[in-house]
């Protein structure tokens, strides 16, 4: 067997020998994916749009924000009540996405896991009276 003068490491293994797997061969799987999920977005689209009614009128095609009417000045101030609403939201949201890593790890944290999360759902709902007791839910 005669081996190539490029490829010749003296283990008698030959050009031929050897095989290459094109690297856009192993994305294929991934193009694949991303393709049907491309496929299967817009057919859901399409089928939605040929499906639910379609009756706009002006109060739904007005846009929304803050319960504030349309009808004042672009410059209009908006209720603080609309910021502190959100605000407690997103603090309590947060808060509570705390809980999954430790619902996770629940037995591996033992009794004091169980404590330390009591004391945190504890500072939780002194929050939320406080809140509530301010008044600080109450649309108006």
């Amino acid at each position: 067997m005669m081996t190539s003068p490029a490829f010749n490491d003296g283990s008698g293994v030959t050009l031929h020998d050897v095989v290459i797997a094109p690297v856009p061969e192993n994305y294929l799987p991934i193009l694949l994916f991303i393709a049907i999920g491309i496929v299967l977005g817009t057919l859901t689209l399409y089928v939605g749009k040929f499906v639910r009614p379609n009756q706009p009128y002006r109060a739904k095609l007005a846009p929304y924000e803050s319960g504030s009417p349309l009808f004042q000045d672009a410059r209009v101030q908006f209720p603080i009540r609309y910021y502190v609403i959100a605000m407690l939201f997103v603090i309590f949201d947060i808060e509570i996405v705390f809980m999954f890593p430790w619902a996770v790890a629940f037995t591996r944290l033992g009794l004091v896991g169980l404590v330390e999360m009591i004391v945190f759902i504890a500072i939780l709902v002194v929050g939320f009276w406080y809140a509530w007791k301010k008044g600080a839910l109450e649309w108006d």
